[in-house]
Order: C-alpha cells, then structure tokens, then sequence
C-alpha cells in the first residue's frame, strides 16, 4: 500500500531518520538503516527486507510505483524539490533517491550451516571500520557466491548507510551476522568442520594460489590498519596472502577481498564443472 505525501518543510516526525543519517547510533536502536541512490532503492524495493518509507523527488515517484504497489506493507512516499531534500539530510545528493527499510532479524550460526548445499563460504570481518570498505566487502562477497557474513564486534556494521551505498544494495541479498565474538565464532566453525583461512602477509603465509578452496571454508579479513587480532588469527588453520610486486606491501580491505574470493570462486566453479564431466 503506498501513501503520497508532498512536503514543503522538514519538521515532520516522519522525517526524523532523515534528518538523523549522521546519528547513526539511533538507527540502529531503531532497527532500521537508510538506502540512497536509485539503483539502491530499486534493490531494497525489489528485496525481502521491510521497508518504512521512500524521500524523493516526484519525478522518481513514477518510476518506484510499481515496486512499491507489489509489496504487501504500508510504505509512506515523501515527496520534494531535491533542494530541499538536501537542505534536510545535510549533503549534496546526486539524484536524491533516500528509503528507510527496517534491518531483518539475523539468523544464527547454525541456520547458516544447515542451509548450505556443497562446500560453504563465509567470510568473517575482525574489526574493518570504514564503511565504503565494508561495503565493497559486502559487494564482493555476494558477486563471488558467499553465503553469510559474519562481522565482530568492532566492525563497521554492514548496514551503515555509506556502507549501503557502498554495497549498492548487495547487502540485502546476503545474510549478516553481527557483534560476534569472532574467536569463539571460528572455533565454532571449526569444530564443524570448517577451514578457517586468514588473510594476513607474515612470514610463513601460504600462497593465495597454492591454497585449497574447495572444502567448507571461512575467509577472515581484518581491520585497514592493524589486520587479524592475534586471538582471531591463533584460531585460523593458516594464514594467506596475495603475492604482490617488490615495493608494495598490502592493498585495501576490498580489494584484497576481491582477490581471495574470486580464487575461491574459480575454483568451486572448476571442481563443479568436474563433478559433473565425471563419468557415472
């Protein structure tokens, strides 16, 4: 059910999580988390996930009504000159496209382990702060088929807007664990059976291509400055990383992520292909 409603001023309660978006604190008390941008919206429109309400100039109106008349939920659409638009959430906006979807209650560790069909992925966040690398993170994880994210509790959450945006809507396709004690997470892990890989450069890390993907496996990232805590690497089965040229040393968090996920994409891809090929 959409309800229209043009506005000339920036006080209405209704507004509120718009006026708010560097208080990021209230929103997640609140439950919910901001998406901008039209391809981003049209994604959370399009998702599973609940969503509150749209902000957004009126010719945009027409191209989300259809989305917004599919879904079963109430969903309020404030309409406004992107002037004012700006003038309420404090920044410059491209196209001025802004939802409120609620974030989805998060599943457990164990839902995630019964629901996997063939060799798992996860990928495990110790402590990244930036939200854009969160995002691409997030971005990544989906594009190379991982089946949950799993973020301790000094990580960015995934559901920041920047980290949204960032994402361009990946998040809502992925389930996301978060505040976890990741240490005990990965034991956990491991007791059922997974490989636990970190991806940290020390001296007597393996290779990215001389490592086995092909199992039940959890790839661990850590934060841009300080990478795995020492407590979250003692529980990793090896340590990996990406053989780079002389003179540079590391790459960002997403990029690296980029890296380790495709090569494990690659090969799930090949053993499937082979599995297949098999004769009977």
């Amino acid at each position: 059910m959409l309800q229209v409603q043009k506005i000339d001023a920036l006080e209405l309660p209704d507004l509120a999580p718009y006026r708010t978006l560097r208080r990021p604190l209230e929103h997640r008390q609140q439950g919910i988390f901001v998406a901008e941008g039209e391809r981003v919206v049209r994604r959370l429109l399009e998702s599973e996930f609940a969503v509150v309400s749209v902000l957004l100039p009126e010719k945009w109106l027409e191209v989300y009504e259809p989305l917004i008349r599919r879904r079963s939920e109430e969903i309020r659409a404030f309409i406004a000159e992107k002037s004012l638009l700006e003038r309420l959430t404090g920044f410059s906006m491209y196209q001025g496209v802004l939802a409120v979807g609620r974030i989805p209650s998060q599943p457990d560790i164990e839902t995630i382990l019964r629901r996997k069909g063939g060799p798992a992925l996860l990928v495990a966040l110790d402590g990244p702060s930036n939200a854009e690398n969160v995002g691409g993170l997030v971005r990544n994880s989906a594009a190379f088929g991982v089946q949950a994210l799993l973020a301790s509790r000094n990580c960015c959450s995934p559901f920041l807007r920047r980290a949204v945006r960032s994402s361009m809507g990946a998040v809502f396709r992925l389930p996301v664990v978060e505040d976890l004690d990741l240490a005990q997470t990965l034991s956990r892990l491991r007791e059922s059976g997974f490989h636990c890989i970190a991806a940290h450069p020390r001296c007597d890390s393996r290779a990215l291509m001389e490592t086995d993907f092909t199992s039940d496996m959890c790839v661990v990232f850590g934060s841009e400055g300080g990478g795995i805590s020492t407590e979250v690497l003692d529980r990793c089965n090896v340590a990996v990383a990406i053989p780079m040229a002389s003179g540079v040393d590391s790459l960002n968090v997403a990029s690296a992520a980029a890296a380790f996920l495709y090569e494990a994409y690659r090969q799930h891809r090949i053993a499937w292909v082979n599995q297949v090929r098999a004769p009977a």
